[in-house]
């Protein structure tokens, strides 16, 4: 650890992954407890030698530092004191010449959990905000479930072979299964042989049985609500913003889902389809018409991602898909396997339903690894929406996915980043937007908002760095707007008296936007050649703006667009619209060096062009 990222963990609030004790002479016994939490949610930072008054943070430093390391440590490898053995990384860091004993505690394999302390298993934390809080016994079975090496999914019933299976299900299934290319054909075989061969039936004493995976997925209803006593998925449509829904506004439409997941499946299509944008499309090469809803594979994948990954062993909550006018929010029991920093990695992920995300696969809706979360950034990404947020929660077990229809190169953003003076690329001038809405970005969010690999995402990042448009925060992991653009935007938000938010990774919990004036943030380049008077800022383009900037497509001079707008008075023109646009960046002179030229003309620049070709899209997407 530098002493920057020292300074940062000192300066931040104590939360989920920080915790300060001032533990000076000895280890306090509460040390436990946050080892306990840190080890069974996300991993965290233990700090020794720091006195919490409140919100206030004394730095004392640990007096006898030998002796509070190695009490600590020895402490964490004796099995009677904490069940498992913690890869546990130590340093002792010096702050204003007062040392301090910094650990970090990781989480713990889900085979692991939960971590409890002095033999008894009640004793088991978790972190919730910056405490640490008892685990209930709902929680620890939960733990117990994900700890142990046979799945939930594969253990058998004792529901009899003939009735358990919903036929209808099974035939559709197969009918699937069996168009899709490079799949076995294996239509001879009865159904039963049919699940065996797909290995969804448990073989005991010489019995074929049932496995929970396929009556989930096939069962009759009876067999099915015998087996999960709640909803497969509660749908609700809100006409209203989330904002207004969530202060008391009645859904519009509700579906309650308590079917197998193949009918689910088809219910739950059948329900999207009511409310999406379906635009009429005609491919040019083929003439077919193409009526697919443009979020059409980000909400595909994340329905079935709801599916797939839900805890079926938790029968105290339901999963729940809610569609605001703004926004979607998918919600599940049961978080993700995997780390948080390794959900949009390619490659394969442990999975909490192994037999389930193969029957999906095998027909095409999930893909080999059984994640489908880069499909569902990379079409949000295409839509020019910004990033979903992720929440998956290793304490209260849930996993949350938020896709907001905002976009992130707005027109105002447009129009700032033209006031910048320099020339960004498209993933530039995104990760330059999204670090607009947060003041800072972490390198997973940057991955985010571009769908690079990391090496990739932190080259973008230094290239801003080196456009002087971000400053590094901490080495490789953080980047911050210049200090010369945060203190515009900080300003802002003062004066719209909107609080400040801290910056969080985006696969953990994104902060919300900030409802920022850009256009208040603008840092001020110096205008050649345009007269001394002062010229207006545009905030917002008007319609007279949109007829210059498609008549200037190609060069013009200044008689050509007066006569095609019929505008006789030069002057007033110039000031109030044409010089405001050149201001802006969005329309540039061919011989700026000689404003006065007889040859001189008006052009749109990049920034220009970005303008036009998003109106263009929108529109687009509304025919």
């Amino acid at each position: 650890m530098t002493q920057e990222e020292l300074s940062e963990l000192l300066n931040a609030y104590e939360w989920r992954d920080i915790e300060f004790k001032e533990a000076r002479r000895a280890v306090p016994r509460n040390s436990y407890e946050t080892v306990s939490a840190f080890a069974n949610t996300e991993g965290g930072h233990l700090v020794f030698g720091v006195k919490k008054d409140g919100e206030e943070l004394d730095i004392l430093g640990v007096i006898e530092v030998d002796k509070v390391q190695n009490e600590f440590l020895s402490t964490l490898r004796q099995s009677d004191k904490i069940s498992t053995i913690l890869r546990v990384r130590e340093g002792l860091k010096q702050y204003e010449s007062v040392p301090l004993l910094v650990f970090y505690i990781p989480e713990a394999h889900r085979s692991e959990k939960p971590v409890y302390l002095n033999g008894d298993i009640k004793r088991s934390f978790v972190r919730k905000g910056g405490c640490d809080v008892r685990c209930s016994d709902n929680e620890r079975n939960r733990f117990l479930i994900d700890a142990a090496a046979e799945r939930y999914e594969s253990y058998a019933t004792d529901f009899d072979l003939r009735t358990a299976f919903d036929l209808e299900s099974i035939k559709w299934y197969r009918a699937v299964y069996e168009g899709r290319p490079g799949n076995r054909a294996l239509e001879t075989l009865s159904n039963t042989d049919f699940l065996n061969e797909m290995g969804l039936l448990v073989e005991q004493n010489g019995e074929r049985l049932p496995s929970r995976a396929s009556v989930l997925l096939f069962g009759t209803n009876a067999t099915f609500r015998q087996l999960l006593p709640r909803p497969t998925v509660d749908c609700q449509r809100f006409s209203s913003n989330r904002v207004d829904a969530d202060a008391g506004a009645r859904w519009n439409d509700r579906l309650v889902l308590d079917e197998n997941l193949i009918r689910t499946w088809q219910s739950l299509i059948d329900w999207y389809l009511k409310f999406s944008e379906t635009p009429f499309r005609v491919d040019t090469t083929s003439l077919q018409r193409d009526d697919t809803p443009p979020d059409y594979r980000a909400v595909r994948e994340a329905m079935v991602n709801l599916l797939i990954h839900q805890d079926y062993s938790d029968h105290s909550r339901k999963p729940e898909i809610r569609h605001y006018a703004d926004q979607s929010v998918f919600w599940n029991p049961g978080d993700a396997f995997a780390a948080n920093a390794d959900l949009l990695e390619p490659g394969e992920k442990e999975v909490r339903n192994p037999r389930i995300v193969t029957a999906f696969r095998r027909i095409g809706l999930s893909e080999n690894a059984g994640w489908g979360l880069r499909d569902v950034f990379r079409n949000w990404q295409e839509l020019g929406h910004v990033p979903p947020h992720i929440s998956n929660d290793k304490g209260r077990k849930y996993f949350e996915l938020v896709l907001k229809k905002e976009e992130l190169l707005s027109e105002q953003q447009i129009l700032f980043q033209s006031t910048l003076g320099v020339q960004l690329s498209d993933e530039q001038a995104r990760v330059f937007a999204f670090a607009c809405r947060e003041i800072a970005i972490t390198v997973p969010q940057i991955k985010a908002v571009t769908g690079l690999a990391g090496p990739d995402a932190i080259k973008i990042a230094d290239a801003l760095v080196t456009k002087v448009l971000f400053r590094v925060v901490e080495s490789q992991k953080t980047y911050a707007l210049a200090e010369h653009l945060e203190d515009h935007f900080r300003q802002s938000n003062q004066d719209s008296d909107q609080p400040e938010a801290q910056g969080e990774d985006l696969s953990t919990a994104q902060v919300q936007p900030k409802d920022t004036n850009l256009s208040t943030a603008q840092v001020s380049t110096p205008t050649e050649n345009l007269p001394t008077v002062q010229v207006p800022s545009i905030t917002e383009l008007s319609s007279i703006h949109w007829e210059i900037i498609d008549l200037c497509d190609v060069p013009r001079r200044l008689s050509e667009i007066l006569q095609a707008l019929g505008v006789s008075s030069r002057g007033y023109f110039k000031e109030h619209h044409l010089n405001p646009l050149i201001k802006a960046g969005i329309i540039a002179m061919t011989n700026p060096d000689k404003p006065r030229a007889s040859n001189q003309k008006y052009v749109i620049t990049e920034s220009g062009i970005q303008l036009k070709a998003r109106r263009l899209s929108k529109v687009d997407n509304r025919s």
